[in-house]
């Protein structure tokens, strides 16, 4: 779908403040309001700045909700989630209030470091395990969850943390979205209800700016990963890709499976990251959100003809209007094809 924004039309906002609609008192006082959008274990974050001129603003207290909805007048608002604040500031000449929240979806029992240990499992029952410890349902890509896991340990380390740590092993991603808890391929076009995120395409008319990247050294055609045989006492390793110009994870894993897990996962990060795309759009558009499948057109033919994945997203509201600023990175192939190299030995290459 192609935006129907234009220029004529007029932004507009939603706060909801500990369950009281602010809106109206802020129509004069809002400086500048920026979203940060993002996927994995960042917290999204929400920034406002207000005038204070007068004195009569009172600092939010921290651990206050605020409710986000943002868009056009003439196309509705798109609802953005709720957030907690966790940082407020008062500056002047001319007196303005700051106030930083994040997502309110990261409970504080996920940042809490623990310990535990996993062995001849499934990543679907990991995932579940520090799910119900958090007390949150889990929704898990069922391919993922499938997945063996010889045996993994959690040493005095958030939830959190160790659930992006296997994450990656696997180029997932974990987080927290409506307070459900996520583990979804990287590259997955779906968001945390399990619907299909919608196809949006942007013109190079839609936007300000532009920064195209591409560079050799990130164009690898393998990776490789080591792994302990216990029966033969010999560290063996798997390829996944070809080996005309292969990048070799530093880790020993503890089985084959592990080690192909983190070899594929690895190709398929180098697959998306071979090109990047950064757009600012003069138009803000409020639907684009992290794992959002985008096309181009404008550009040059390689841009145009490749298919991008949104992986962070700023909006911003303020005396410059509404805009939107985009991080993009390739869909990827996600090519899994992968051997075992059998005959490594104690090689260390």
């Amino acid at each position: 779908m192609v935006d129907a924004v234009t220029a004529a039309q007029k932004p507009d906002y939603h706060l909801v403040v500990n369950g009281q609609d602010i809106t109206p008192r802020l129509s004069s006082r809002l400086i500048d309001l920026r979203l940060r959008e993002s996927r994995g274990d960042e917290a999204d974050q929400l920034e406002i700045t207000l005038d204070d001129s007068d004195g009569r603003m009172a600092i939010p207290r921290k651990g206050a909700t605020i409710a986000l909805g943002l868009g056009w007048e003439s196309t509705g608002l798109v609802d953005k989630g709720t957030f907690i604040v966790d940082e407020t500031e008062h500056q002047g000449t001319p007196d303005q209030i700051h106030i930083t929240a994040r997502s309110a979806d990261m409970a504080k029992t996920l940042r809490t470091r623990a310990s535990g240990s996993w062995h001849d499992t499934t990543v679907g029952q990991v995932v579940r395990d520090i799910a119900a410890r958090n007390n949150l349902p889990a929704r898990i890509d069922p391919a993922l969850a499938s997945r063996k896991v010889q045996h993994i340990d959690q040493t005095n380390e958030s939830d959190l943390h160790f659930c992006t740590r296997l994450a990656r092993q696997h180029d997932a991603v974990c987080t927290v979205k409506k307070g459900t808890l996520v583990f979804l391929p990287a590259n997955s076009r779906t968001n945390a209800s399990g619907q299909a995120l919608e196809a949006l395409t942007i013109t190079r008319a839609s936007g300000d700016q532009h920064n195209y990247h591409t560079a050799e050294r990130t164009t690898y055609t393998g990776v490789r990963a080591h792994w302990h045989d216990a029966g033969s006492a010999k560290r063996r390793s798997v390829l996944a890709g070809t080996d005309e110009d292969v990048k070799v994870l530093k880790d020993t894993y503890a089985s084959e499976e592990d080690a192909l897990a983190a070899a594929r996962a690895e190709m398929q990060r180098v697959d998306r990251g071979a090109a990047t795309l950064r757009l600012t759009l003069a138009l803000g558009r409020p639907a684009l959100m992290p794992q959002s499948p985008v096309s181009v057109q404008g550009f040059k033919p390689e841009i145009d003809g490749s298919d991008w994945l949104v992986k962070t997203v700023e909006h911003a509201l303020g005396d410059g209007g509404f805009t939107t600023s985009l991080e993009l990175e390739l869909q990827g192939s996600g090519d899994a094809q992968a051997a075992a190299d059998q005959d490594a030995g104690d090689d260390t290459n």
